[in-house]
């Protein structure tokens, strides 16, 4: 187990130089949030250890425990970026240190997790969801949507903070070339903060993997979201 875990702070200090030498032209380096779906939180506590902060969980149950587990570090901050259930937002909306919801894309949740938040008093970051590449597997707003969706959220919601703009960008993109899927997230947010008056860079976007996180920061991308590449590939349940 020591030389896995060691390996896991190898990796993501190289992530962390690969974002930082594709974030050449932009002011800010973007965030890196680990997602560790199915690994053991013992190595998250590695990556914590080296300074990592931010983590991803795809499912509810693993955020749920992995968040009790570190509940006492109040500074790690926790992404959910799997699909929504209405059943599990209560579910979500509990885990110690919850920092962001990454996969908003609907009123209806969007109400649910006003209502979760109201209960505790407290603001929830979000992030809209949109599907920029047509796919139907895919979860997401049309881009087409996300204003609409967005008013919705400004005057309905008032304990959700719309932090920015995530997308998954089409699998036949090109790690090496430029996503259209990306480009499309960057108008999404052009077109936004003009129809609202706000700054562009008020707004994040949540784009690119652990295969194309370097295309997604030179296309703009402020968050990242890596798994594999830190944490190995995930363990499936026999």
């Amino acid at each position: 187990m020591t030389t896995e875990r060691t390996v896991v702070q190898e990796n993501i200090l190289h992530i962390l130089e690969r974002v930082q030498g594709a974030a050449t032209d932009t002011a800010k380096t973007p965030r890196l949030v680990a997602v560790s779906k199915t690994k053991p939180a013992d190595l998250i506590k590695e990556c914590y250890d080296v300074g990592q902060r931010h983590f991803g969980e795809n499912y509810v149950q693993e955020l749920e425990e992995k968040g009790s587990v570190f509940k006492d570090l109040p500074d790690i901050r926790w992404h959910y970026i799997g699909q929504v259930q209405s059943n599990k937002i209560p579910k979500i909306c509990a885990v110690p240190n919850l920092y962001c919801v990454e996969t908003v894309d609907n009123e209806k949740h969007a109400q649910l997790f006003e209502k979760e938040m109201g209960k505790r008093e407290r603001k929830l970051n979000i992030l809209i969801q949109v599907n920029t590449s047509g796919e139907d597997q895919k979860g997401g707003v049309e881009p087409e949507g996300v204003v609409g969706l967005g008013r919705f959220i400004r005057e309905n919601c008032t304990h959700l903070e719309i932090a920015g703009f995530m997308t998954i960008g089409s699998i036949a993109g090109s790690s090496k070339t430029p996503n259209p899927d990306f480009d499309k997230l960057v108008a999404v947010r052009k077109e936004f903060a003009r129809v609202f008056e706000d700054p562009e860079d008020q707004y994040e976007l949540s784009m690119g993997m652990s295969d194309d996180f370097e295309t997604a920061i030179q296309q703009g991308s402020t968050s990242v979201r890596v798994g594999s590449k830190i944490f190995g590939p995930r363990l499936y349940k026999k």
